[in-house]
């Protein structure tokens, strides 16, 4: 009996390896340091330094891949492992390090991977992760919301291509050149330079900058944030709710478990009272 719950309770042990804290800040301290590495190649170096990098490069190539490989081996259902979209980014970002940087042609590529995989910080840390999910999910929202932010450029920008292109025809020469100056002005990158301009001609025109302004700096940015965090409010109860789900899964697990074993010692001890 104790030879057929080795394999279980050692698979069960590895399981919690990956999962310990400890594994996991080694992966981010692994992470920090390929970060520090890419970092380091961009400065002159002397040629002994840049050896040193090239060796730690590929030892931290070499801990990836283990790790992955790690991962995948203790995944309960491995046939879904790949399904999970953080496990696929982070194999994907793997094998491509293991491109050579000696190849001439894949150099680039090789290297933009190297670069890639300080992103994977995002799929380590579970924080981060449940931002970028939730940023994801608040795109379709935020879509509508960038329409209709689009609309009211569009507008303006025809609006001031029609009145201010006398002013100045290299910012409200046409529309599409209205609207770069537009989104200068969203930014406030100088804007009152241009509305100053403009002042000279059109007196009033202020009332157009500001009502631009008021709508897209102040309106439409509040909704977008806004959109964001009803989402990330969404995702948290659904997490909150899928926790107790599992809580409640695991209760009914032990109970069972102590009604089979108190079944047992019942039956145990009926048969220890018998002649």
């Amino acid at each position: 009996m104790p030879s057929q719950l080795s394999p279980a309770s050692g698979f069960e042990k590895l399981r919690r390896i990956e999962s310990s804290k400890v594994f996991q800040g080694a992966v981010i301290t692994i992470i920090i340091l390929s970060a520090l590495t890419i970092g380091a190649k961009t400065y002159d170096l002397p040629p002994l330094v840049e050896k040193s990098l090239i060796v730690m490069d590929n030892g931290i190539t070499l801990f990836f891949l283990l790790e992955i490989l790690f991962r995948f081996g203790v995944c309960a259902n491995k046939k879904r492992f790949l399904f999970d979209g953080w496990n696929l980014f982070d194999t994907l970002v793997v094998i491509g390090s293991l491109i050579p940087l000696d190849n001439s042609e894949a150099v680039l590529l090789g290297r933009l991977l190297r670069v890639f995989r300080v992103l994977r910080l995002v799929s380590v840390v579970p924080e981060l992760r449940f931002l970028i999910n939730s940023l994801l999910k608040a795109i379709p929202r935020m879509g509508y919301i960038a329409l209709l932010m689009f609309i009211i450029f569009y507008i303006y920008a025809a609006m001031g291509s029609m009145f201010f292109a006398s002013v100045d025809e290299e910012l409200w020469g046409d529309v599409a050149i209205a609207m770069l100056t537009l989104f200068r002005v969203a930014t406030f990158e100088d804007w009152t330079d241009v509305m100053y301009a403009t002042m000279e001609q059109y007196p009033l025109s202020w009332v157009f900058y500001i009502t631009f302004i008021f709508l897209t700096a102040f309106v439409f940015l509040n909704m977008m944030i806004g959109a964001i965090l009803e989402v990330m409010s969404e995702e948290q109860n659904a997490k909150q709710a899928q926790q107790a789900h599992d809580e409640r899964d695991e209760i009914a697990r032990q109970l069972q478990a102590v009604q089979v074993q108190l079944a047992e010692l019942t039956k145990t001890m009926e048969e220890s009272k018998r002649p």
